[in-house]
């Protein structure tokens, strides 16, 4: 391996954007961010002034022909993933985008085409909860055998609820419920299972608490049920409307037994009995989950980007469209169609 140092860019300074620029400039062991690019001038001055980000750009073209950048971090609306993760490529960068690779399936597989032409270049997709110790090991422990062979996995990722509705006007770009929020959970359930190919999906769903998601065809509570060849099946629960805070959970269900993550939300280990009841903290959002996984995660891009194997390949991001496409259809048709 390689001990340089990574020069590294990042576009997309917004909510996730920042936790990723702020890593890169402070924890990520041999890399060096130098370079961001976003349309917001605020956003820009924050990484000048926040980070000590010298070379701004507002024009992503300029940015990914930046000379001095060996790898570029995409943290951009999703609909400008694919184009930009080519251009990237097309400018011999290494490159991390975040989920999901693309709404559009021939997005994915130009993307892969073009990978494939530059062998030499690390394109990665940001699903973080690989990274996360618990699943982690929870996959490890699959592997070894400790629960047979895993037949059903059960997983949701459910989010305190918003009342100002961010994620109600980004709804109209996401793709929806199942491909902003259970893309995850997809990926973690063919992860878990072993990579099998999926034949059919099912999805139903309802507004409880944000109207306005209907003039987009969208549910703030999805349900969705995947069948893969070889009898495998996935069950999905997606929801904006939790009172408590964030619960990411996943069940694997095997022959020999059943392994679970995240059940509880719990914040710590804490738990307090009172006159008012037994309770404890819980998780207010996805990054206060996955801190650590989101480290571990760029850790990896970089580590893999001075020569040590990718964690996980552009198929998986293909694959997870695919199944979440499948997912957005089937909530229209209100029928199970084919992925």
């Amino acid at each position: 391996m390689s001990d340089k140092t990574l020069n590294i860019g990042i576009a997309g300074l917004g909510r996730l954007g920042k936790r990723h620029a702020e890593q890169l400039a402070r924890r990520t062991l041999g890399a060096r961010l130098v370079a961001a690019c976003s349309p917001v001038a605020a956003e820009l001055a924050w990484a000048r002034d926040e980070l000590g980000v010298a070379t701004l750009h507002e024009d992503f073209g300029a940015f990914v022909r930046d000379p001095q950048l060996d790898a570029v971090v995409l943290v951009t609306p999703t609909t400008l993933h694919a184009e930009q993760t080519l251009a990237a490529l097309d400018a011999g960068k290494h490159v991390f985008v975040e989920k999901p690779l693309s709404l559009d399936l021939a997005d994915c597989e130009r993307v892969e085409a073009a990978a494939r032409r530059r062998p030499e270049l690390v394109a990665m997709v940001g699903f973080v909860r690989r990274f996360d110790p618990s699943y982690a090991r929870a996959r490890a422990d699959i592997a070894a055998g400790a629960i047979g062979k895993p037949f059903l996995v059960r997983s949701q990722t459910c989010d305190m609820n918003d009342p100002e509705g961010f994620f109600v006007r980004f709804a109209p770009t996401s793709g929806g419920i199942f491909m902003d929020c259970s893309v995850h959970d997809i990926d973690l359930a063919r992860w878990m299972l072993g990579n099998p190919k999926a034949t059919r999906a099912f999805a139903s769903g309802t507004i409880a608490l944000h109207p306005a998601l209907a003039e987009c065809g969208d549910v703030d509570n999805g349900l969705g049920i995947i069948e893969f060849e070889g009898g495998a099946r996935v069950m999905l629960y997606a929801s904006r409307t939790m009172a408590h805070g964030h619960e990411t959970a996943t069940d694997i269900i095997g022959t020999a037994g059943m392994l679970s993550v995240g059940v509880g939300a719990q914040r710590d280990r804490v738990v307090t009995r009172d006159a008012g009841g037994v309770r404890h903290g819980a998780l207010t959002d996805f990054f206060e989950r996955f801190g650590e996984a989101f480290q571990r995660e760029m850790d990896a891009f970089v580590q893999a980007c001075r020569g040590a194997p990718p964690a996980l390949t552009l198929s998986d991001a293909t694959e997870a469209t695919r199944i979440g496409l499948a997912l957005a259809r089937s909530l229209r048709s209100g029928m199970p169609e084919p992925v």
